[in-house]
């Protein structure tokens, strides 16, 4: 007995501290905390910050899912759990997305980091800006994959917050964390999460972690009915054992939930993005008007330009190339599907449409110490200015867009390499989902070399469903939110 007291006392003198947290996921209530505020070790929740910031580069047209990423020596090198990418190796940021998302492979999550940001550093440092924005006040980042880094710390209750806003703000990847297996490019990665997504009813996500200082860790949601309920455990002594434990909190949470709550989605953050549209800046208000009766603010920090950048109208557009393009449809469904899955999907960057007639060009100058992220209350709405500092003050334009009815949102169905080609698309994909789509208007956007499919003109819940229906059909399809 003795020996055996002996041989444990190490693992139990250095036992990780335990969190716990339950939120009603549709308000954000806390429905019960225990050590949730304290600063510990995330392990690998933190890949869903990783993740969060790529969906939000693939929206904003930052990057795309089939961009090719070039494996550098320091991801290669990172320790299991690991994909297995060798030094030089180009991939898919598609299956490094897969990889961390289901096999939590840390050389994955690695690259992405170095792809979007350049490098881990810069990136880690990106990481913490969103976690402040979406509210994460006590997490701060070190890196992409959660190995324990000192100073690398995050607490239960942010956790929860950024398991809520991957919920909310990107149903479409959403799945990916609901995956039991999936291609990753090189092979075929299992989820570390599989055992509690089989045993507990309602289970779609999200991350699992573990490191020896942080312990057995999990971020769990679930939807019964109506209820979603997001459970946060840090510390957990076995894998077994912390489901278990999260099985006790997401029954006190569903038991403890208010029967009837109105969905209150959180509001997207500010886009923290790297590069930017030529030598524009932009990003919407962190709180939009729900009802979008009252507009948006937005700031444009640019030179102004020379020349029109409105697309000008082609000649014989209202009429003219309309039969030939109808007849053009005859033939069965699966062409569309295959001709969009090929496609490069891209999220078109929208500059500024729709201007209201209030609409103010007045230059303002900026005041020379300002720099990194500014906020801005213009016109009444709450803004926000993404801006380089800069030593000779820009030119800003500050525009009120009027935003009534929430039609804002669209739809990306991917890139092709005439006009034509993307507007056949567009109507053969209208009228396959023709229930969601109606109402919507069909936009190809041309740049970079090809041209955008996009559905414009839709509020974000019909933006969403027709995405998600798309995608049951094997499309692949992009949300365009307001300020994309």
């Amino acid at each position: 007995m003795l020996i055996w007291c002996l041989a444990m006392a190490p693992a139990l003198a250095f036992a990780a501290p335990y969190a716990g947290y339950v939120m009603d996921a549709r308000s954000g209530e806390t429905l019960h905390s225990e050590n949730a505020d304290t600063p510990l070790h995330p392990a690998s929740l933190t890949k869903m910050m990783t993740l969060y910031i790529t969906f939000e580069a693939v929206q904003h047209g930052e990057i795309t899912m089939d961009d090719y990423v070039t494996v550098s020596r320091n991801a290669a090198a990172e320790p299991p759990s690991k994909l297995g990418l060798r030094q030089g190796q180009k991939i898919k940021l598609r299956y490094l997305v897969r990889a961390a998302a289901i096999k939590s492979a840390n050389d994955a999550a690695t690259a992405i980091g170095e792809h979007i940001a350049g490098s881990e550093d810069a990136f880690a440092a990106r990481m913490t800006r969103t976690a402040r924005a979406l509210g994460m006040s006590k997490t701060t980042f070190k890196n992409a994959h959660g190995l324990t880094l000192a100073g690398h710390l995050s607490t239960a209750h942010d956790m929860a917050i950024l398991g809520r806003h991957m919920v909310y703000d990107y149903p479409q990847y959403y799945n990916l964390f609901s995956r039991i297996s999936e291609d990753a490019g090189i092979r075929q990665v299992s989820n570390t999460n599989r055992r509690f997504l089989a045993a507990y009813k309602g289970a779609d996500g999200i991350k699992t972690g573990y490191t020896n200082a942080a312990g057995f860790n999990l971020v769990a949601s679930a939807q019964r009915g109506d209820t979603r309920i997001i459970t946060v455990v840090f510390g957990g002594r076995s894998t077994a054992s912390r489901n278990a434990r999260v099985v006790e909190l997401l029954d006190y949470g569903f038991s403890k939930a208010k029967k009837r709550v109105a969905l209150n989605k959180p509001a997207l953050p500010p886009y923290m993005g790297n590069k930017n549209l030529g030598n524009v800046f932009i990003a919407e208000s962190a709180n939009p008007d729900p009802e979008g009766a009252r507009g948006k603010t937005i700031r444009v920090v640019a030179a102004a330009p020379t020349r029109s950048l409105r697309p000008q109208s082609r000649a014989g557009a209202k009429g003219a190339d309309v039969a030939p393009l109808v007849a053009s449809l005859e033939g069965d469904i699966e062409t569309v599907l295959a001709a969009v899955q090929s496609a490069q999907p891209v999220v078109a960057q929208i500059v500024a449409t729709d201007v209201a007639p209030e609409a103010s060009a007045k230059p303002v100058r900026r005041p020379a110490d300002l720099t990194g992220v500014q906020l801005a209350s213009v016109g009444g709405g709450a803004g926000a200015v993404v801006s380089d500092a800069a030593s000779t003050p820009e030119q800003e334009v500050v525009t009120r867009l009027s935003t009534s009815g929430g039609h804002h949102w669209g739809i990306n169905v991917g890139r092709y390499g005439n006009k034509y080609e993307a507007e056949k698309v567009l109507l053969k994909t209208s009228l396959m989902e023709s229930s969601t789509l109606d109402g919507s208007l069909r936009k190809v956007v041309g740049r970079g070399g090809g041209y955008d499919a996009n559905f414009v003109g839709m509020t974000r819940e019909m933006a969403d469903l027709a995405c998600r229906r798309l995608q049951a059909r094997q499309v692949t399809c992009f949300m365009m939110g307001p300020s994309s």
